[in-house]
């Protein structure tokens, strides 16, 4: 039977190295954050019931109009909630069916609000990357050319780190190199094998 493992991590953790890495060991892997930025361009029920709520300027030339919806949405409690009501069932479907087209003991599911959604409730174990937040600001800052403040604030709206670990049934502290980060994603497969081998 297919067992699906969560992956999460905030902003600057470091969650897309570690999925990329056990993509590259051929394990299936679902982006959630990747397909929910695809599905605003190609769904047309999905682009339809967004300029419905946020108006014609959400799409700019038929493109996401990504900044203006941010810019839009950010301070907006409410408005974003509703555009997460939209965007998260269809993300949820399109995920539905890579499900039924995969065969592999074990798939993948990597998403920024894995326990914000209660998607965790849905896997047989999830992986928490984390790192120390002055790192993950640091990193965030020279990846996307951002402020202390700016990252800070993105922070401040995710859930707390340690509320996560409370989730997590694996925590892959990302605060040194790339190498000793994947080593610790090896030690993490290898104890979801041996978990896999004992109930068989």
């Amino acid at each position: 039977m297919t067992k699906l493992i969560g992956i999460t991590g905030g902003i600057g953790s470091g969650k897309s190295t570690v999925a990329q890495y056990i993509q590259g060991k051929g394990f299936p892997i679902y982006n959630s954050d990747y397909w929910a930025k695809e599905l605003v361009n190609i769904d047309q029920n999905l682009k339809l019931k967004i300029t419905q709520l946020l108006g014609e300027n959400a799409y700019h030339n038929q493109k996401y109009n990504r900044k203006w919806v941010a810019d839009k949405v950010f301070k907006n409690h409410d408005l974003l909630q509703q555009l997460n009501q939209i965007i998260h069932p269809a993300v949820a479907k399109h995920f539905h069916n890579w499900v039924s087209q995969q065969n592999s003991s074990f798939i993948f599911k990597e998403t920024a609000l894995l326990f914000e959604l209660g998607l965790h409730k849905n896997c047989y174990k999830t992986i928490l990357v984390t790192a120390d937040e002055e790192i993950r600001i640091h990193r965030v800052m020279q990846r996307d050319h951002k402020t202390h403040e700016e990252v800070t604030e993105i922070l401040l709206k995710q859930m707390p780190e340690n509320k996560k670990r409370e989730f997590a049934d694996f925590v892959i502290f990302n605060n040194d190199t790339i190498a000793d980060c994947l080593q610790k994603t090896d030690e993490v497969l290898e104890k979801l094998i041996q978990l896999d081998n004992n109930i068989l």
